[in-house]
């Protein structure tokens, strides 16, 4: 077993996945004309309702609303998990042309992606896992959006359910983007991609620096106004 995907000798109790989204809607300045990647992301649309946030569905919606469940479910309205989501007043639609024209042509703020594994340097992969036989993944648009999105933010867990780390030195699957990630959410902590390295800024209630250093590979820098995750 490589370094890369060796498995931690402790595993953490974490934030639910809920509450991950929770935590990257609060970063999300008003204004902001956003894409939800597949997993975790999709939650953050329960969590901005009464904001001036834009979400963009690169199916073909603008003004996305959040998920429904029962009754209120329309099977044509769906984000990128084809979760069931609502309209809301102001929302359009328009074909997938135009969809991957507001992308790549650099009109959307910030793109919340899930990741497989991701590196100090902002590098991640998310779109294919060759350690479960998957020689072809789904690309979908993450590329596209990790290019044309003037910021890149990660949601994920920190680990694996097999408790292998995600947050690693080298990436030994397929990556997606180079460098353009700025900010991983996870159900263990948050930090920030810097020059220097991975800044650690908060933590999850209960857990220290010293935690999540132990489920991560790169070397840490510890924030001096290091917190716990706040909501």
């Amino acid at each position: 077993m490589s370094e890369a995907t060796k498995k931690v000798k402790v595993r953490f109790e974490g934030l639910p996945r809920e509450m991950i989204a929770l935590r990257v809607s609060r970063e999300i300045p008003e204004g902001s004309y956003v894409n939800l990647g597949i997993g975790i992301p999709t939650l953050i649309s329960n969590w901005i309702e009464g904001r001036d946030i834009v979400l963009q569905a690169e199916l073909g919606m603008l003004k996305t609303g959040p998920l429904v469940e029962g009754d209120e479910a329309d099977q044509d309205l769906i984000n990128a998990s084809c979760q069931a989501i609502c309209s809301l007043q102001g929302s359009s639609f328009f074909d997938i042309v135009e969809s991957f024209t507001m992308i790549r042509g650099g009109h959307i703020d910030i793109a919340v992606m899930g990741a497989l594994q991701i590196n100090a340097r902002g590098d991640y992969a998310g779109w294919a896992n060759p350690s479960r036989g998957l020689l072809v993944g789904n690309i979908g648009g993450s590329m596209d959006l990790c290019a044309g999105a003037r910021k890149l933010f990660i949601a994920m867990e920190h680990t694996t359910k097999d408790g292998e780390t995600k947050v690693v030195n080298e990436l030994t699957y397929p990556e997606t983007t180079k460098g353009k990630v700025s900010l991983i959410f996870t159900d263990l902590a948050v930090m920030e991609v810097t020059t220097k390295g991975l800044l650690l800024r908060e933590v999850a209630p209960g857990l220290t620096a010293e935690n999540i250093q132990s489920v991560t590979e790169p070397k840490l820098i510890i924030s001096p106004q290091l917190k716990e995750i706040e909501f």
